[in-house]
């Protein structure tokens, strides 16, 4: 399907979406009984609202189809400029991944911690017990690993 006729696709179903939505919550709203305003819910609101997340998702696809909306001033209209294909330019940016963090060991040297009647061990760093006087090394106790600070692999 071409580009221009998702896009248009998309803002007619938007626009009918949200006349019928418009005309489900007027008839809704004229009505005191719950009985009354059900048909006005399912022959206007609920299509309305489905109109309205078709029309997105074909204004989205219209969009990805195009190359997406281009934030750089002086590129023009969205899908124009240079491109890879006809090698007269770089193409689309490409996204450097965010870098992950290291979580090979501990960030911590010192034993497993715990609080008095708690049943998690933790890391002395964790923020769950540090800066608590009251903390314990955990010693031989039963306990579960704390979901925060991970103070050892299962």
């Amino acid at each position: 399907m071409p580009t221009s006729r998702l896009l248009w696709g998309g803002i007619a179903a938007v626009a009918c979406g949200a006349v019928l939505c418009v005309v489900g919550w007027y008839g809704v709203s004229g009505e005191r009984v719950a009985e009354r305003q059900l048909p006005y819910l399912a022959s206007a609101t609920v299509p309305g609202a489905a109109l309205l997340v078709a029309g997105a998702v074909l204004i989205a696809a219209g969009a990805v189809r195009t190359g997406g909306v281009r934030a750089e001033a002086g590129q023009g209209r969205p899908g124009e400029g240079p491109s890879a294909e006809d090698g007269s330019g770089a193409g689309p940016a490409e996204v450097a991944p965010l870098p992950v963090p290291a979580r090979d060991g501990p960030s911590s040297d010192g034993p497993p911690l715990r609080v008095p009647g708690g049943t998690l061990a933790h890391r002395p760093d964790c923020p769950l017990v540090s800066g608590k006087p009251e903390a314990l090394p955990a010693g031989d106790a039963e306990l579960e690993p704390c979901p925060v600070c991970e103070p050892w692999r299962p």
